[in-house]
């Protein structure tokens, strides 16, 4: 067996190790969290059809395709025709021996194929695929929308099925208007069907809600998406379909391991390549090990945060010590695989404050990615308010805006400038859809990896792969794939660029046309979240500065905030 024949699986640990060894002047511990990124990668075969199951094991895939058959998709009534066209696409491509199902939502849920009432799949055959075609050509529409029935229908049919992938694949115009009507509410089935399978959610047609989606779709492990235009779907359902048929590995185990007394895991989740928060499963009887479950991965790479905290009685400052083991289990894998070897999570605590407050590159990313999701959510708010919250819905899209240039993802860039009334205005367009809302906060939702570092003080490595490969649930429809880019005004110690840079200079970072590098007043509008156009606060005689507002402590060449607070501090007043 070569190298080229097995299903690789690589692992690497990415974190600033040095913690404070005493309080700050106001006694508080924050900053004794340990946040550290693992970037997790799979790699199968050259040209193996990853999702082919081994001999016996019976099928690789079980499927349940759910169309939203409520009363407002005959308006106009080419969103139905898209579903229909869409989900027979989806029927056709499935392998032989596949076990599947189709769904129709309404007030509650009923099986279309392999028929009402059916407690078990269909197997994909040819007659039997022909059936399935017909069956969805067949689809009316009347009635509402309770998601809840649908996807707790999804979670009975595939209880029992072996298959080592079970996806369900959900279509939506409309928002979980009828949920009260359903037997169970939908964060209850949803909790149900948490580890269950995974669920990819779309939304078609101008009111369909993008927290929504990204509520399903995050509880469930799936990706939201959506469609401008309904003759869209086929070749989208087409992507998503062909995507998990190349599923590499159906489940992955991240497993922590407290190595060192006081030592406590906080947080696990996923970031890269959106956000999903991971719950800790037994690994074990009688350990300290916790376990994270993450599933279907294709050739692919994916990014998450673990959050520790640790304590420092007793410890010599300036020594490096391990808190925690990380190691990677993939069970019931038939195939050839090569897994990494354990890696280390460390702390080096230190009472030089400078040296304690930096973080890595791609724990800032993360935090930036969140407040520019959060920027979108706020003027998408106050949009709502009509003149009476122009003024703060401006300022947020502006907030947004700079954020997206400071993390040089070129896709969020493009869609906040479907929402700009011109480049460089920083204000809203006139005669908006909220629809055109809704597609700006899933794509919001998306993140990309920042570039990767070679040891604590080496340099740049290429993330291109890490940002240009998809998962077996690809990327969003119509959205390009960024690819490794530099992240605006970054420098090796994840730092932002220095304060006196020159903003006309594009090292700064003034790599958007039309908008000034973060920090910086573009033309026509101050920058987000700026007084006056002072100078960053002053540095202290211990090298940090303090932010004005809430008192957080962080390097001088600090560009947010790294407080609750996070405004821009470049460019406020001293």
């Amino acid at each position: 067996m070569t190298v080229a024949e097995e299903t690789e699986v690589t692992l690497e640990v990415g974190q600033r190790t040095e913690l404070p060894a005493l309080p700050d002047p106001a006694g508080h511990h924050r900053e004794r969290e340990m946040h550290a990124i693992l970037e997790i990668g799979v790699r199968g075969p050259a040209g193996a059809p990853h999702a082919t199951p081994a001999p016996g094991t019976g099928p690789a895939l079980a499927e349940v395709l759910i169309v939203d058959t409520s009363r407002s998709m005959l308006h106009p009534p080419a969103k139905l025709h898209a579903a229909k066209d869409a989900t027979a696409a989806a029927v056709r491509m499935l392998p032989f021996g596949t076990a599947f199902a189709v769904l129709a939502g309404r007030f509650d849920a009923t099986v279309v194929h392999p028929g009402p009432g059916s407690q078990v799949l269909a197997v994909a055959r040819p007659g039997e695929r022909e059936a399935a075609e017909r069956a969805v050509r067949l689809l009316d529409a009347d009635g509402g929308t309770a998601i809840g029935a649908w996807l707790d229908l999804a979670r009975r049919l595939l209880k029992d099925q072996p298959a080592p992938v079970k996806h369900v694949l959900l279509l939506t115009d409309g928002r979980n208007e009828h949920d009260h009507r359903s037997r169970r509410p939908l964060q209850t089935v949803l909790d149900a069907c948490a580890g269950q399978f995974v669920c990819d959610a779309w939304g078609i047609g101008d009111d369909w809600d993008a927290e929504l989606l990204l509520a399903i779709t995050r509880r469930l492990h799936g990706r939201a998406r959506a469609v401008r235009r309904e003759a869209e779907l086929t070749a989208a359902y087409e992507e998503l379909i062909a995507g998990l048929l190349g599923t590499a590995v159906p489940e992955l185990r991240i497993r922590l391991t407290p190595t060192t007394p006081g030592t406590v895991i906080r947080q696990v989740k996923q970031v890269v390549p959106n956000e999903q928060e991971l719950r800790p499963v037994p690994a074990g009887p009688g350990g300290r090990a916790a376990e994270y479950v993450t599933r279907a991965w294709g050739d692919e790479v994916r990014h998450f945060q673990v959050v520790l905290t640790a304590d420092p009685t007793g410890r010599e400052s300036g020594e490096e010590l391990q808190l925690a083991a990380v190691e990677i289990d993939v069970p019931g894998v038939r195939r050839p695989l090569r897994l990494p070897p354990p890696r280390p999570i460390l702390v080096r605590w230190t009472d030089d404050p400078l040296d304690a407050s930096r973080q890595h590159p791609g724990v800032r990313r993360h935090e930036l990615y969140q407040r520019a999701s959060a920027a979108v959510a706020q003027a998408y708010r106050a949009w709502l308010r009509g003149a009476d919250g122009r003024e703060t819905a401006d300022r947020e899209l502006g907030r947004a805006l700079a954020l997206a240039a400071e993390l040089g993802d070129a896709q969020l860039l493009g869609a906040l400038r479907l929402i700009e009334s011109a480049p460089g205005t920083g204000r809203i367009r006139p005669g908006l859809k909220d629809v055109d809302w809704q597609h700006l906060i899933l794509s919001s939702a998306l993140t990309t990896p920042p570039e990767r570092f070679s040891g604590e003080g080496g340099g740049r490595v290429s993330s291109g792969r890490a940002a240009g490969l998809r998962g077996p649930v690809g990327s969003a429809a119509g959205a390009p794939e960024p690819v490794g880019a530099a992240v605006p005004g970054s420098r090796d110690d994840g730092g932002a660029a220095p304060a006196d840079a020159d903003p006309g200079d594009p090292a700064a970072g003034d790599l958007v046309p039309g908008h000034a590098a973060p920090g910086h007043a573009a033309p026509g509008h101050a920058a987000p979240g700026s007084g006056s156009p002072g100078g960053a606060p002053p540095v202290r005689p211990d090298g940090l500065i303090e932010c004005p507002d809430c008192r957080w402590l962080g390097p001088a060449d600090s560009l947010y905030c790294g407080g609750d607070c996070g405004r821009l501090l470049r460019g406020a007043p001293a």
